[in-house]
């Protein structure tokens, strides 16, 4: 009956059956058996025929509503198949720096893909003005960055914001907390990111502010890393307040101290995509699962 009802209605949008048959590209007779057919099933009349026009009677009307209810709802049925089938085909390339990589990253593409199984995922590293030119060139589709990105051609979603904190390994003589001051740092020694890292300046500014000059021992691009050696060296690392999970801390005998100075290093974490840009559906959830994700997680931090 399907078939039936969109020829019919489209005799009733093209008013003639000889226009209608030319749209469904049927002969004029053929297009009219099926016309007949159909009012025979419902055993009713659905047009009044005054020659060559034809005029809806009331349940024809009503049965033209119906035929576009559910030319609709096939429409709409025939997108979920098609967005079905391309899900597990389209991919959504990430643009990130190594650190948010190892650490920020992770979180997001765990919850997506626990949602989305069959989702393909890409990564692009990068220094944040990289990875915004990466995304202006679309040769990512969204990037995660530690900055709030303003630039007309593109959309950026803060995500959440957090600062540094002192981290030590659990037997170090800073672990207690007490009388913690900035000033402690001065000569102490430290793991930190490697020069030319977003958070390498952020340190470095820090510490000309409060004139600082500790005992740098290594310096160093990976944050998983900075983690595995900071007990054997017996050494501090200043470390995004966010990544420092109770969990995590407790697995690698490490402790985070926090220090009034370093609330000053607040940043924020974006998520930006171009404004232009023909997203995927798999981009475009991605960008909703990971917008509700950071939600979620800055309503917990307020609670706690």
């Amino acid at each position: 009956m399907l078939d039936l009802l969109e020829s019919f209605a489209t005799v009733v949008e093209l008013s003639t059956l000889n226009q209608a048959s030319k749209r469904l590209n049927l002969s004029q007779p053929a297009l009219s058996r099926q016309i007949a057919k159909l009012e025979s099933e419902l055993g009713v009349d659905l047009f009044i025929r005054n020659g060559k026009r034809l005029e809806l009677t009331r349940v024809g009307q009503i049965t033209y509503e119906f035929a576009l209810d559910i030319r609709n709802r096939q429409l709409d049925f025939l997108k979920s198949i098609a967005d079905y089938k391309i899900e597990g085909h389209a991919s959504v390339t990430i643009g990130a720096s190594l650190t948010t990589l190892q650490t920020t990253l992770p979180l997001f593409v765990s919850l997506f893909v626990e949602k989305y199984p069959e989702a393909q995922l890409k990564t692009v590293t990068g220094k944040t003005h990289e990875i915004i030119s990466f995304i202006r060139d679309q040769k990512v589709d969204v990037g995660l960055v530690a900055d709030a990105i303003r630039d007309p051609s593109l959309v950026c979603l803060p995500l959440f914001s957090d600062h540094l904190e002192l981290v030590v390994p659990r037997e170090h003589e800073l672990a207690s907390g007490v009388h913690g001051s900035i000033a402690r740092l001065n000569g102490l020694p430290m793991l930190l990111f490697s020069k030319g890292t977003w958070y390498r300046k952020l340190i470095d500014d820090l510490f000309r502010r409060h004139h600082i000059v500790p005992d740098i021992r290594m310096e160093i691009d990976s944050f998983e890393a900075i983690v595995r050696l900071l007990s054997p060296c017996h050494a501090a690392a200043l470390l995004p307040k966010s990544y420092l999970r109770s969990e995590w801390l407790d697995d690698n005998g490490l402790v985070a101290i926090h220090l009034k100075e370093l609330v000053q290093t607040e940043r924020i974490t974006s998520l930006v995509y171009a404004k232009q840009a023909a997203l995927s559906l798999t981009a475009r959830r991605f960008i909703e699962e990971t917008a509700r994700a950071a939600s979620g997680w800055n309503i917990q931090s307020k609670q706690e």
